[in-house]
């Protein structure tokens, strides 16, 4: 039992340094609370967290070893991610806004962002590598192995729910400021700038490590 408290700490411990590590969720989550709004942003970080507990299934039923071991799997995932990525970034870059679009029970931009956290991790090959080397490492001996890598994925969702949450709070004392036209702007087109650069960097790689 002392093994599984000692692997869980350890795990909460190295999951938290990577869950506040800057990087694309991180950017699409301040962008998204600066320009659309505070439930917005919430629906997306529920979909990068499911994103990342999608992974974790993924690798807990086996099949993230073949995206490991199967050059051709990684491929074709890379190139989606890395399309998925330079799209969504192009459109930031060709068309930023400059209003803020204010919430609403209806508005479609909700699923919208939704379905950018998710696809965004899902569709990131390194997520699901770095899901195969990362979670098996903290499954203590002895332990069913399934069952503990979900409860991992669990945790880190949990991790990046709770840090979304942070982020998302520290937006609301500037929202006058984050509304205005310049700054939505330029919150479009950095992030646009960040996910082309991720989406280039992806499709440029030519073998994970």
């Amino acid at each position: 039992m002392s093994s599984i408290y000692t692997s869980l700490l350890t795990y909460l411990a190295a999951a938290s340094l990577l869950t506040v590590a800057p990087g694309l969720d991180t950017a699409l989550i301040l962008r998204t609370a600066t320009t659309d709004g505070a439930r917005r942003a919430a629906l997306a970080g529920l979909g990068i967290a499911l994103g990342c507990f999608g992974w974790a299934v993924i690798v807990a039923l086996g099949l993230g070893a073949l995206l490991a071991a199967s050059e051709l799997a990684y491929t074709a995932l890379r190139w989606t991610g890395a399309a998925y990525l330079v799209w969504v970034g192009y459109k930031m870059l060709r068309y930023p806004r400059r209003s803020f679009v204010p919430e609403s029970t209806d508005n479609p931009r909700r699923g919208t962002a939704f379905a950018t956290g998710l696809l965004t991790n899902l569709l990131n090959p390194k997520v699901g590598v770095f899901y195969v080397t990362f979670l098996p490492q903290f499954v203590p001996r002895g332990v069913p192995a399934a069952p503990y890598m979900l409860l991992l994925g669990a945790i880190h969702g949990l991790l990046g729910l709770i840090w979304f949450g942070c982020l998302i709070a520290a937006t609301r004392p500037l929202t006058k400021f984050l509304r205005r036209p310049a700054v939505v702007q330029t919150c479009d087109r950095l992030t646009g700038t960040l996910f082309v650069t991720f989406g280039v960097g992806l499709a440029l790689q030519s073998r994970r490590s």
